[in-house]
């Protein structure tokens, strides 16, 4: 974001977030992969410098410095981690879930925690059977008294065994409902009846992903987000902000790329002149450095238009699609500026590489938002007539 449009609050803490995710993360980047694990002791930090949702509530613990401030210190962390910024994302998404369409209750006693790097809230929405149709869900949530029984699988769950709790999709409705009779629930990860495993995926091993089994597992009524029946519309609104966050997330690890290899054609040198003289080596980085300038505008642009009340679902999606591709992209031609040394794991391109590449899959495909974009402009002509890979 240009720094004269930038308040001097808003500067200070991008400025500390960037001491933060230089000092504190970079460094350790890689060895998170081995350990598999995000650090509670990391998180407290943050959360001890303001760094963790920020846009919430200052009734519950956040500053409630708006979606843009959020989007300048996801963007700082993830340049340090890409896979630790996951714990801002997280807490802007589902504390403001919580917050919004939780009693005061739930969010006086969550929110705090979460802002304070004490608890992670994960999401369950994907089925196995689910994937891009997010709304076709079979795991189902049954009405008793005052309580619910919730019994299914969710997978594809981000930090599916480091969460503390997690939002919940479940069925309420009839079967061919689709979104409308789709509930929201608050589900402690510690509940009789639910058990977690995790995958051996390609990246994101810091995070991890993996599936949520619930058998019959009691919700009591209250911990129901939003109104019966109506959960998926009126809390999926949130995954507009997200959208954006995970655009500047991707943005900020290919600009680490991009910044490594800056200062490795300077250094290096080939025919007796740094690598960064030859237009055939630094032309390809100028480019990204133009793609990431736009992305990372676009990212901005829609947490603008969110903190001013407009609509901004299309430019969410364009953010969603376009910076997982441009981040892979930029990425790969680093790797491939740094020759042969670039191809060895050594280096942090690999990963980010891998890393990246799982957002081109999480929280809605390239193919999703591209028809999300169409049917905010022409309504549902664009979707009325669509086929299967049509």
């Amino acid at each position: 974001m240009p720094s004269y449009l930038i308040t001097p609050d808003q500067q200070a803490m991008q400025e500390a977030a960037a001491r933060f995710a230089r000092e504190r993360l970079a460094p350790g980047y890689q060895k998170r992969e081995a350990t598999q694990v995000i650090d509670r002791a990391l998180m407290r930090e943050m959360g001890e410098l303001g760094l963790i949702g920020v846009d919430l509530s200052e009734r519950y613990g956040g500053l409630g410095l708006g979606s843009t401030t959020a989007g300048l210190i996801i963007e700082q962390i993830a340049h340090g981690d890409f896979n630790v910024a996951y714990v801002q994302l997280l807490a802007s998404l589902m504390g403001s879930i919580v917050e919004r369409h939780g009693t005061p209750e739930l969010a006086a006693h969550w929110i705090p925690r979460v802002v304070a790097g004490d608890a992670m809230i994960g999401l369950g929405l994907t089925e196995p059977r689910g994937g891009s149709d997010a709304a076709n869900l079979m795991l189902r949530a049954e009405r008793r008294g005052d309580r619910y029984l919730l019994t299914g699988e969710k997978t594809s769950a981000s930090c599916a065994t480091q969460c503390d709790a997690f939002v919940v999709f479940a069925r309420t409705g009839a079967a061919d409902a689709g979104a409308r009779g789709v509930s929201a629930f608050f589900v402690e990860a510690d509940a009789k009846g639910l058990t977690r495993t995790n995958f051996d995926d390609v990246g994101h091993k810091a995070v991890g992903r993996g599936s949520l089994f619930f058998d019959g597992v009691e919700v009591a009524a209250a911990l129901r987000l939003g109104d019966e029946n109506r959960g998926f519309s009126q809390v999926m609104q949130g995954f507009d902000f997200s959208r954006a966050l995970i655009g500047l997330q991707c943005v900020a690890a290919a600009q680490a790329s991009v910044d490594e290899a800056w200062a490795y054609t300077t250094e290096r040198e080939a025919f007796g002149a740094p690598l960064a003289s030859y237009q055939g080596v630094s032309f390809p980085l100028a480019e990204a450095e133009t793609m990431l300038a736009a992305t990372r505008s676009l990212c901005y642009l829609t947490l603008g238009l969110r903190d001013a009340g407009k609509p901004h679902t299309a430019e969410a999606a364009m953010c969603k699609w376009l910076a997982p591709k441009t981040a892979f992209d930029v990425i790969h031609q680093c790797l491939l500026t740094f020759g042969h040394y670039g191809y060895t794991m050594d280096t942090p391109h690999q990963q980010r590489l891998r890393d990246v590449m799982g957002l081109e899959i999480g929280d809605g495909t390239a193919q999703i938002m591209k028809l999300i974009i169409a049917r905010e402009r022409v309504g549902r002509a664009a979707v009325q007539y669509a086929k299967p890979g049509g």
